[in-house]
């Protein structure tokens, strides 16, 4: 089983809403110097348990198609490498495994994650949370489907919570270290890494100096500059149902980064009660709201991923209160008895009107 299938079971974040719409819209013609219509240049393969799709307008002269995924599959292994908890050789993996409370050595990139986890953590006072893992195994979703899930007792609950919490890993710059307070502490990075990895894939292909491109890693997206013919790179948001799928939004992106949450395919019910996936790690226990879905727009792929999850946590009025408050462009998507919702932050809906700003 590779590193994403918790992206898909273990974590808040573990359901894309962000259908890759961007394949059919980008997927077309861009011009080249002639004038002669060229084909959208379309890379796929597979990492972290699920798809990714980079598309561009075209490759560099001396550039090949082959060599190019290859090194895309490169660098996506060596973030594997460094925390897929699937890995029992990764870094998360070696650092989750050891019971030492002692300086654990790690690469700059895994440091440079938490770092960033850390510091939602404290935005969304805890909403957000790498330790959370062993609460969401508790109530079972960490299984697959089908297997019989129930409510653990509370004392269960509270035994478990003592080693849960995001103050009880602690970073270090140099040497690049982890430190856990608690020997039993793990770390997750499901709700972060696979926006992390869409930020590696991009940040080599600027680098290269690629004019345009969409990058995709099982629905966390971010694009830059235009398509040829000048058109943005538009991304579909699918509708919160259980069963099929539909478009809920479109947004035209350029140069950020788009991620969505949600909640509402990975649930059980008990006595008429339903227990949704998205666990709260500060009460341990399923979030009870109507929020079906968090989309957040950033510069960042990895802080739009993080910051989904912890809204998603945070609900619809906690949630959509800090994002207000912060300047985030959020989208959150409230069931109602009659269909959904739409709450978008003045900065989201500055996006929806055209203009790209965004942190």
């Amino acid at each position: 089983m590779q590193i994403a299938q918790q992206y898909k079971m273990l974590h808040a974040r573990s359901v894309v809403l962000i259908t890759i719409l961007a394949t059919q819209f980008a997927v077309g013609c861009s011009e080249s110097d002639d004038g002669q219509s060229q084909p959208i240049v379309a890379i796929t393969g597979q990492t972290m348990g699920t798809t990714y799709s980079v598309k561009l307008n075209q490759l560099p002269a001396g550039v090949t198609k082959q060599a190019l995924q290859t090194e895309i599959d490169r660098r996506l292994e060596e973030v594997n490498d460094q925390m897929s908890t699937w890995r029992p050789d990764s870094e998360i993996s070696r650092f989750n495994t050891s019971d030492s409370t002692d300086w654990f050595e790690v690469s700059t990139a895994t440091v440079s994650v938490l770092k960033e986890a850390s510091r939602i953590s404290e935005l969304s006072d805890g909403a957000f949370d790498v330790t959370v893992s062993p609460l969401v195994a508790l109530w079972g979703f960490n299984r697959p489907d089908g297997e019989q899930r129930k409510i653990p007792l509370g004392t269960t609950i509270a035994v478990t919570r003592h080693h849960v919490g995001y103050d009880l890993i602690v970073t270090r710059d140099s040497p690049p270290s982890l430190r856990k307070k608690h020997p039993q502490t793990t770390v997750d990075l499901s709700g972060i890494a696979k926006g992390y990895g869409v930020d590696v894939i991009a940040d080599y292909l600027s680098e290269k100096k690629f004019s345009g491109y969409m990058v995709e890693i099982g629905g966390e997206v971010r694009a830059r500059g235009l398509k040829s013919d000048g058109s943005a790179w538009t991304i579909g948001i699918e509708k919160p149902t259980e069963s099929g799928r539909a478009l809920l939004d479109t947004v035209k992106l350029v140069d950020q980064s788009m991620a969505t949450s949600g909640d509402y395919r990975n649930f059980f019910e008990q006595d008429g009660k339903r227990y949704s996936h998205t666990i709260d790690p500060r009460t341990g226990k399923p979030v009870e709201f109507r929020l079906a879905s968090v989309s957040v727009v950033s510069k960042s792929c990895m802080t739009a991923d993080a910051l989904a999850t912890a809204l998603m946590v945070l609900g619809p009025q906690d949630g959509y209160n800090l994002a207000e408050k912060q300047g985030w462009a959020v989208l959150l998507v409230i069931r109602k008895d009659d269909g959904f919702e739409e709450k978008a932050t003045p900065a989201f809906q500055r996006i929806l009107n055209g203009e790209t700003e965004s942190r």
